[in-house]
């Protein structure tokens, strides 16, 4: 299962708007010069505010149809999909309704780069080397690419790989769901827990900084869950 792909059922509603708010709140005071979306599916909403911070961002997935659709957003080809309701709601977050063509343009430019990933890897960026990371960021992905808590769990160590020591983890996760439906296809999920996303983020070596779950539900038809997880961690220094 490629990570992201929750993202194609969820966004564009209500849930959407509080991941984004919870992205705000949550990671506001993050700041650094390199972040690196784990999963970013067809997405640019989740980087609005990194754009802000960071002045060197890359965007992965493990779909080539996911990265294409990044590329053509970033290159403005024809056909790309229109993102200035979201970032103009980003933009009245940030008290800056006015600007969100800059906005636009900010974020273009602190993208460097649009590669594949796959977190069952050891470097989840193979063949790519990058240098340690400031943040990683992860939304909604993990529980679709991982088919156990093992796996998860394993995977969260190899996102840790890419962290700089003391660099951050953010993160949110869907709880208990099993699987979600895009059309007529199903995809099947890990259904995990609160207290074991938590605990596996403690285990993959960092300090858990900010936690905030969300009760509500994507979608209780398309994708069931008992809400969301949100995480702020910080990789902890070397001994």
């Amino acid at each position: 299962m490629s990570p992201g792909r929750l993202r194609n059922v969820s966004f564009g509603g209500c849930s959407s708007k509080v991941d984004l708010i919870a992205l705000q709140c949550l990671a506001g005071g993050l700041q650094g010069d390199t972040l690196i979306d784990i999963g970013s599916g067809p997405t640019i909403y989740q980087v609005l505010a990194a754009c802000e911070s960071f002045r060197d961002i890359t965007l992965s997935d493990f779909t080539d149809r996911n990265r294409e659709e990044l590329e053509k957003w970033l290159k403005k080809e024809p056909g790309a999909y229109d993102w200035t309701p979201v970032v103009k709601f980003a933009c009245e977050l940030e008290g800056n309704s006015g600007r969100w063509e800059e906005k636009e343009e900010k974020l273009r430019a602190a993208v460097k780069r649009v590669l594949k990933c796959d977190v069952h890897l050891g470097n989840p960026l193979a063949p790519a080397v990058l240098p340690p990371a400031d943040c990683v960021l992860t939304l909604l992905a993990m529980e679709c690419a991982c088919c156990s808590l093992d796996a998860y769990r394993t995977a969260l160590c190899n996102l840790a790989s890419l962290l700089k020591p003391c660099g951050h983890l953010v993160t949110t996760v869907t709880l208990q769901i099993s699987s979600y439906m895009v059309g007529k296809r199903e995809f099947s999920c890990v259904a995990l827990e609160k207290e074991e996303v938590e605990q596996a983020v403690l285990d993959a070596g960092f300090d858990i900084e900010q936690l905030l779950q969300n009760p509500q539900s994507y979608s209780v038809t398309n994708a069931a869950s008992s809400g969301v997880c949100f995480i702020v961690a910080r990789k902890k220094p070397r001994p």
